[in-house]
């Protein structure tokens, strides 16, 4: 099982040890390049599995405001990471079946969840379609490495009048 740790900015040693694998840093960055790149409307995440910090993610709440393929209510997934040590170990798949109750816990207001995937990456592409993810069939081609799958995961419906909070 895991659970989630929010995290400050503060608490990147928390987390500096996760590392993935060199091929995929392309995709998802380093935990470094996360902390030194904060954003308001972005709220870090590390993945706890029996106790030890094994993962990181953030949850972007102003998402639609780059990829206009979601909606104002809708959340973006962005910057997974799974330690390369505990990849092939269930991490990823608890992470995609455990978030949509956390989100509608902490994201009341959000209806669904985006992220986009590199066409080059398809351990991921899978890896989120067997998580409960779908893939749209359309590309973002915004991507720094190149275009992107778009995928989504509805959370729940409600108005999109209605600003996205975090409740704590």
């Amino acid at each position: 099982m895991i659970t989630f740790l929010p995290l400050t900015p503060d608490d990147l040693p928390r987390v500096a040890h996760i590392a993935v694998h060199p091929d995929q840093v392309v995709f998802s960055g380093t935990i470094q390049e996360a902390f030194d790149t904060p954003t308001p409307d972005m709220d870090a995440y590390a993945i706890q599995q029996d106790g030890d910090v094994v993962g990181f993610f953030r949850i972007d709440r102003a998402y639609s405001q780059i990829h206009s393929f979601a909606p104002p209510t809708g959340l973006g997934l962005r910057t997974v990471m799974v330690d390369a040590s505990r990849q092939g170990m269930g991490v990823g798949h608890s992470l995609c079946q455990m978030l949509p109750a956390y989100l509608q816990e902490h994201y009341p207001r959000a209806c669904s969840l985006w992220l986009t995937v590199n066409l080059r990456n398809p351990g991921a592409v899978r890896a989120y379609v067997k998580g409960g993810f779908v893939d749209t069939g359309e590309h973002w081609l915004g991507g720094d490495a190149g275009p992107q799958h778009i995928m989504k995961m509805p959370l729940r419906v409600t108005s999109t009048a209605n600003p996205l909070t975090h409740a704590g």
